[in-house]
């Protein structure tokens, strides 16, 4: 099975090794950065920008494969999926149209709205200034959304960015300046985790709920980011999470993936990634993206029992009904090291010190994100570079794996020390009890 990847993150270098656990999958990598660990898993790789259509499709005449497997939103966002289809090249992702889903926050609400989808936030989409001030003030709390891709650090919330709706109308006064919309909805109180399902446009298949922690720093203080690391548990819940609550959020992707269907009038295949949150009102829905998360992908692929090759295939030729999917029952701790300064001045060039030996006897897996490997090294670029994961018979020993792999990386990068650890978790139970006194 001979298999187009494109990405050069952490998330594709984990799809990566759980493509190439099938030894009868040959990969072909198409990366906008050298990453060590896709080049060593793959076939041949080229490095470009994977919205550079032209050299794409010279490299995918050359390679020939049976399908491509699309891992960040941009190539979505741009139409690689349709770009491939008239080459033969069917694809692991949704074509521009249905990738909506995550590169307009604006048409998911206003699908779910209108096909009567529960757990949606009070919201409104605003195309002008016009009304805004007035929805700010009656909604109290509230978060600004742009509508569009903004690698995860484009809302801002009332009491954390904003100190007012003043304060709100200029952000959406700045936003309308580059996006076409902005979504205005309330904020919610709770605790976030997501549910990454896997859909061939008829049937919906779950993998294990994880938390992402999007704060830079410790205590869940500092900047967004696009994720500083995650956990799930061996029970495949969360500890604010019940059985109930997944059964819900599948719910709502099932429905989000018919509705979907009727209105762009194609099958969703790929990746249907709901963020929701659990709160005193119920389950809502924050957001979707339209591919696997980074680094939520470490969490389910590493774990996955079935083969990821054959799993891709099924999606495709939507024979998904056909697959019973199954995880170990393991723990799972990610935390990403990142460059000094990330996420606003990170220290771009400098070299990071990788300790093989050191990590072989961590028992970790490293996955490499954002850097480019060159001169015998591994260097840091703006975004984060190496994602540990450390899988465990629990939480408490997934985390004490990935923070021994953690500490044999070095040079001019940081990482947060408290992601999976019992204090952390135990303030995430804290805060859902207090909700629901």
């Amino acid at each position: 099975m001979r298999v187009l990847l494109l990405g050069h993150g952490s998330r594709e270098h984990c799809m990566a090794e759980a493509l190439k656990r099938n030894p009868e999958t040959w990969l072909y990598s198409v990366m906008a950065h050298l990453n060590p660990g896709i080049k060593k898993l793959s076939e041949e790789f080229r490095l470009m920008k994977l919205s550079n259509f032209d050299e794409l499709h010279l490299f995918a005449e050359q390679v020939k494969p049976d399908f491509a497997v699309i891992g960040p939103e941009a190539p979505l966002a741009d139409g690689v999926v349709d770009y491939f289809g008239p080459m033969g090249i069917p694809s692991f992702g949704p074509t521009q149209e249905l990738a909506k889903l995550e590169t307009s926050k604006a048409f998911s609400r206003l699908l779910m709205k209108k096909y009567g989808i529960p757990g949606l936030p009070e919201f409104k989409v605003f195309t002008s200034l016009e009304g805004v001030q007035e929805y700010l003030e009656a909604l109290g709390d509230f978060v600004i959304k742009p509508d569009g891709l903004t690698g995860g650090k484009g809302v801002k919330v009332f009491g954390e960015h904003l100190k007012d709706a003043s304060d709100g109308l200029n952000y959406c006064r700045e936003v309308l300046k580059t996006h076409p919309t902005v979504i205005v909805e309330e904020k919610l109180e709770g605790e976030e985790f997501s549910l990454q399902s896997i859909a061939d446009g008829k049937t919906v298949l779950d993998t294990p709920p994880a938390q992402d922690h999007k704060r830079a720093f410790e205590n869940d203080s500092g900047a967004n980011t696009g994720g500083m690391g995650s956990y799930s548990c061996e029970n495949h819940l969360l500890p604010f999470v019940t059985e109930e609550d997944v059964k819900q959020a599948h719910g709502i992707t099932e429905k989000v993936m018919h509705a979907l269907s009727r209105e762009c009038g194609k099958p969703f295949v790929g990746v249907m990634y709901g963020g929701f949150m659990v709160t005193a009102k119920g389950l809502r829905l924050l957001e979707y993206n339209a591919r696997f998360g980074d680094p939520e992908t470490m969490n389910v692929l590493p774990i996955m029992e079935n083969d990821f090759t054959e799993v891709v295939q099924a999606a495709i030729e939507q024979r998904l009904d056909e697959i019973n999917l199954r995880f170990l029952e393991k723990a799972t701790v990610c935390k990403y090291v990142v460059p000094a300064g990330y996420p606003n001045n990170p220290s771009v060039g400098e070299r990071i010190e990788v300790d093989e030996r050191g990590l072989a006897r961590s028992g970790a897996h490293v996955y490499f994100g954002s850097v480019n490997e060159k001169d015998g090294g591994v260097y840091t670029t703006s975004s984060r570079a190496i994602a540990v994961l450390g899988i465990g018979e629990d939480l408490s020993d997934a985390e004490r794996r990935a923070q021994a792999g953690v500490e044999r990386i070095s040079g001019k990068v940081f990482y947060r020390k408290d992601i999976g650890t019992s204090a952390l978790v135990q303030k995430r139970i804290d805060h859902i009890n207090s909700l629901k006194k």
